[in-house]
């Protein structure tokens, strides 16, 4: 069965992602967390082997979204400024993270 559907997405580009569900969740990610749970294969590899990803590591207070894009109706795909834009955010990993599940979005591509 389909989990809730987004119906809102507001990208604060220097501080979170926020995404409103149409059960009346509304799930504010922080950039830092967000950066470091990039689903792609590079950035979970690093986070498997216990490295950090750089050059991500000590600049939380500088990190930016350049652009975010909807990956057809699935997610969105995010340009950081630190050069990153592999990785796709599934809604639905999305909320299951921030319903409590820690690895749901670094568990999938």
């Amino acid at each position: 069965m389909p989990g809730p559907l987004v119906v809102d997405i507001t990208v604060l580009r220097d501080r979170a992602l926020i995404v409103e569900y149409d059960d009346g969740a509304v799930c504010e990610f922080p950039l830092p967390e967000l950066r470091a749970a990039c689903p792609c294969a590079e950035c979970r590899g690093k986070r498997e082997r216990g490295e950090s990803l750089e050059p991500l590591s000590g600049r939380s207070g500088e990190l930016r979204i350049d652009s975010a894009e909807l990956t057809g109706a699935w997610g969105l795909s995010i340009t950081w400024n630190d050069g990153h834009a592999t990785g796709i955010y599934p809604w639905d990993s999305l909320r299951r993270w921030y319903d409590g599940a820690t690895d749901a979005i670094a568990v999938e591509e």
